[in-house]
């Protein structure tokens, strides 16, 4: 269903799910790491038993100049840029007879790159509720110092577990959804049906909208970094808070269907939710394709997942490469 064909959510409706979702101090006061907290030891094991041919895809993009940070949009860029790497020592250099400190020929580089530039997890730090971030914290606890609570180092032993692949576009019989098309929770179970696999508590769960292979075929990213796009419908909020998730993850920019769902002046509300209120992190910009073509072929949509986030002290996204091991 498209956004324009939904009712619209005002901030009244917005406010009375973040008191029926509201998951503060369902861990205890001092929580960092939210829905992270469903994965259990056990859940670990038996991720690892779904590896059944020991075949690796990565669902990550290469963090390069091509990345989807260079597409035009009339989204502000909030200060995100595609990765910017230099080298710092050539094999050119060594040639040359510039030897390093200890006279080693060697080459060396540096990369600056935005924690969301491209493949990431959204952390608990990243979306604020009013005056207020993930567990009740003061959303002053995140500095230009950097995230004082939920800084993403505090789940560098997490992202690890059982992974889902919902394959929304190949249930539907589509190449790609189109740009505004709302998965709703009536969609999500019948994918979850249609493919045989339930989707339960401490899950990572993958959906695929196609979206990113539309843009890599068209060969550009205009309109990919903050405009239209598929997405999850605001009520499927309830769908992931029943079945206790873990992460959810997306080939999308943004995770939730846009243009938003929300009245004028209201932007990305099933964030203002999922992040701060639920504590539920957030994974966007994955590469989906391959791992939706082998879970098609094999008939299985469950595999081992491996996704860790950059430990950087008071970081509140982290790229990464994640895995999903067949």
């Amino acid at each position: 269903m498209q956004s324009s064909e939904r009712h619209r959510v005002t901030r009244e409706q917005i406010e009375k799910t973040a008191e029926e979702l509201k998951n503060w101090g369902k861990w205890g006061p001092e929580d960092e790491l939210g829905t992270l907290n469903y994965t259990r030891p056990e859940d670990i094991v038996h991720a690892a038993s779904l590896v059944r041919t020991g075949k690796v895809i990565s669902l990550g993009l290469n963090f390069d100049e091509k990345g989807p940070q260079a597409g035009r949009s009339k989204f502000p860029p909030v200060g995100r840029f595609n990765p910017v790497h230099t080298m710092l020592r050539t094999g050119t250099d060594a040639y040359s007879g510039v030897l390093d400190a200890r006279g080693m020929r060697s080459a060396d580089d540096l990369v600056i790159i935005p924690s969301q530039c491209a493949t990431h997890w959204d952390g608990l730090a990243h979306i604020f509720f009013g005056d207020y971030m993930w567990n009740g914290y003061d959303c002053r606890t995140v500095s230009s110092f950097g995230a004082a609570k939920a800084g993403i180092e505090k789940t560098k032993e997490k992202f690890v577990g059982r992974g889902v692949l919902l394959d929304i576009a190949r249930h539907l019989g589509l190449e790609w959804l189109e740009d505004g098309y709302a998965i709703t929770s009536e969609v999500l179970t019948e994918c979850a049906e249609a493919q045989g696999v339930e989707v339960g508590e401490g899950d990572f769960l993958l959906i695929r909208t196609g979206q990113m292979e539309r843009k890599l075929a068209e060969g550009t990213w205009d309109g990919y970094n903050g405009g239209d796009a598929p997405g999850m419908a605001f009520e499927t909020l309830y769908w992931l808070q029943e079945r206790k998730v873990a992460a959810i993850a997306t080939d999308t920019w943004g995770a939730e269907v846009r243009p938003n769902e929300s009245v004028e002046g209201i932007s990305q509300p099933w964030h203002w939710i999922c992040i701060p209120i639920m504590g539920l992190t957030m994974g966007e910009i994955f590469k989906l394709d391959a791992l939706g073509a082998e879970c098609a072929e094999r008939g299985l949509y469950d595999f081992l997942f491996v996704a860790p986030a950059l430990p950087v002290t008071g970081a509140v996204g982290s790229p990464i490469n994640p895995l999903a091991i067949l």
